[in-house]
């Protein structure tokens, strides 16, 4: 922006000292006036292209400048279109900045405009930096990299479908250039990964992969940087026509970390070119089965490399040093989690080491990346032994005053908890529940419950754990968790388990206060197996229908209407029962919620339409649940948490004790 553009310093001034919304907006709607009278003054013959001849270098800058920043500030601006166009075609780069600048803000790639531009476009992308020396420069003129850094950023910016199909095909001519400046090569690597990224699939991986190793030859980091970039979007989209460029990867990182082969201008700290070491391991993350042909000639290069990485990486004195290495070796360390059982056994049990050390650090963000990592390395078959040694760290964890190291401290318990150790997880997770913040106790029930069903050897143990949830924090135990519950009391009938959830949730709910939920759970298991402890002292039929009874004025419709299923069950197996469920279904045929009307009011005529015969078939018990391959509990886990975390991927993998149960079921 020109120093001497008096008229925009003043406008921006005027704006800025506006009291209020209202003189700002007038102030804006007098000097739109004021510049669409300019542009269009009307007893003047206008350009060919609709642009004002009359209007001077620094008058027509300055109007598009006043456009630009109106339309900033959030005003619409809607005309002018022709003027910017004028000075993207002029040969002063004064006046292409302004146009280019103006361009890629006012204009979006739809606009029926834009293909008056495309000319231009290819025009100052495709000279090369030789044309202008080849005759007397114009006043005003520049070299031509810049020229074509301009139009690379403003196509990038504008990136219009027509645009992209018009131009793609320019901007990788300038890309492969062996003529292109280094400046110009970058610009161009980021505009086709803009390109790439608006219009996927744009490039044919088979054809571009060939020009892309030629690039990764190129000795300036940041065009190996830009580049990495653009493949890394590229891998992405078609992984397999790119996997040859492994070699060349797997070459510039041993570059980097083992030679220390780094210009100067990109040491960061000591660190060689930290963003593309990160980019090389990104990139070679996409490729599993990198190291599982030991046959390869870079697999054992690319092995050291990382070995390296995880040896000489240590906290540094200098917070930013100490970010650089550590976001390098996080990179390495999720590298070795993506090859999983092809990795070297030492690799893995190096890592492992690395992170125990990192998640006891006081750094947060360093405690948080080793939690998340050891998190996903533990998913590794043969792995999680190492990561349950951190065990009582990984507790104390939990306790963090940061909200987001508790949640990855919960996620890596819930992925090392196994058969072993599931009591002792369990009871510790419930025991921190009674402390913990409520922004974090409905994600800790779930993952409580999940791992009491997945490892419980005794499934008594897993119905007194959901109990306790219950109790401790009854308002956050969603639906699916006591459904769950009722489908496994429901569906195992091998031994006294039935019994023992019957006992147990009489006396649960035998006191005046119980949760609602208790309620619940306990009318449904005592209507369906409450005739299994019925003769055992003060058990009775009458004293199950009293206990749930005293319940009934304080819970919700929902829980009424499972009550009333209960009362019926309990009359029709108990003769002294009768009494006392035939006044609640006389006074709740007249509800107002018309499921307890209906209920009551087919319950209680079920016994004068039907033979007792027929009302004992209708009232027998519930026969097994389908048992689906994914619980509701493991689906809710993955609506809350998404695919890729690795409580989900534990909770999808079915432990021994699951099964077993399995095989019982079937016998």
């Amino acid at each position: 922006m020109s120093s001497q553009a008096r008229g925009l310093n003043n406008f921006i001034s005027d704006l800025r000292n506006s009291k209020s919304r209202e003189e700002e907006s007038n102030r804006v709607e007098v000097e739109l006036a004021k510049i669409r009278k300019k542009f269009n003054p009307g007893d003047s013959k206008l350009a060919a292209d609709g642009s004002n001849p009359s209007l001077s270098s620094y008058q027509r800058k300055k109007y598009v400048w006043k456009l630009v920043y109106i339309h900033v500030l959030g005003y619409e601006v809607d005309f002018g279109h022709a003027e910017v166009l004028a000075l993207v075609r002029s040969a002063k780069y004064s006046e292409k900045v302004v146009g280019y600048a103006a361009l890629s803000l006012l204009l979006r790639g739809s606009d029926p405009v834009m293909a008056s531009v495309i000319g231009t476009l290819k025009a100052d992308l495709t000279a090369g930096p030789g044309d202008a020396a080849r005759g007397k420069k114009a006043k005003g003129a520049v070299k031509n990299d810049a020229v074509q850094c301009l139009a690379l950023c403003s196509l990038a910016n504008i990136a219009g479908l027509e645009l992209i199909q018009a131009m793609h095909v320019e901007v990788q001519r300038v890309l492969v250039a062996p003529s292109s400046t280094e400046q110009v090569r970058k610009k161009a690597a980021l505009c086709l990964l803009r390109l790439t990224r608006t219009s996927p699939n744009l490039l044919s991986g088979r054809e571009f992969a060939p020009r892309v190793a030629n690039l990764l030859q190129d000795q300036h980091l940041g065009v190996l940087t830009s580049v990495m970039s653009l493949l890394s979007c590229l891998a992405s989209q078609q992984t397999p026509e790119y996997e040859g460029l492994i070699p060349h990867v797997v070459h510039i990182l041993s570059k980097l970390v083992m030679k220390k082969n780094c210009a100067r201008d990109y040491l960061y700290y000591r660190t060689p070119s930290p963003w593309l070491q990160i980019k090389l391991l990104k990139f070679l993350q996409l490729y599993p089965n990198a190291i599982e042909n030991n046959t390869a000639e870079y697999t054992s290069q690319l092995i050291n490399v990382v070995s390296k990485i995880m040896i000489e990486t240590d906290v540094s004195e200098s917070i930013n040093k100490s970010n650089a290495d550590h976001a390098i070796l996080f990179e390495a360390v999720n590298l070795i989690v993506v090859w999983g059982p092809t990795c070297p056994v030492e690799m893995r049990e190096g890592a492992m080491k690395i992170l125990g050390k990192f998640i006891s650090v006081r750094e947060p963000n360093i405690r948080y990346l080793g939690l998340m990592t050891m998190a996903k390395l533990a998913q590794i078959e043969g792995s999680v032994e190492g990561a349950k040694k951190h065990q009582a760290t990984v507790l104390v964890s939990l306790k963090d005053a940061d909200i987001s190291v508790r949640r990855r401290a919960l996620d890596l318990l819930f992925v090392i908890c196994d058969t072993d150790n599931a009591e002792r997880i369990v009871d510790e997770l419930v025991a921190h529940l009674v402390v913990a913040d409520a922004s974090i106790r409905e994600e800790m029930v779930l993952k409580i419950a999940i791992l009491a069903e997945k490892y419980a050897t005794d499934l008594r143990w897993y119905v007194d754990t959901i109990l306790k949830l219950i109790s401790i924090s009854g308002d956050y135990v969603s639906d699916p968790i006591w459904h769950r519950v009722v489908q496994i009391v429901t569906n195992h009938p091998q031994g006294d388990l039935q019994g023992y959830a019957a006992a147990t949730l009489f006396v649960a709910v035998s006191p005046h206060r119980a949760h609602e939920t208790t309620v619940r759970i306990a009318a449904y298991i005592l209507g369906e197996f409450g005739f299994l402890i019925a003769e055992r002292p003060g058990m009775s039929g009458e004293e199950q229908f009293r206990v749930l009874h005293q319940h009934w004025f304080t819970v919700d419709m929902q829980t009424r209407a499972i009550l009333i299923s209960t009362y019926a069950k309990l009359a029709n197996l108990y003769e002294e029962c009768r009494p006392l469920v035939a006044p609640v279904f006389a006074r709740s045929k007249n509800s107002v919620n018309v499921e307890i009307q209906q209920r009551c009011a087919e319950y209680a005529a079920m016994r004068e339409a039907f033979s007792p015969e027929a009302v004992e078939d209708l009232l027998r018990e519930m026969p097994p649940f389908e048992d689906r391959r994914r619980s509701a509990l493991e689906l809710r886990l993955l609506e809350t948490e998404g695919e890729n975390s690795a409580a989900v991927a534990k909770a999808s993998v079915p432990s021994a004790v699951e099964e077993q149960r399995a095989l019982q079921m079937m016998q």
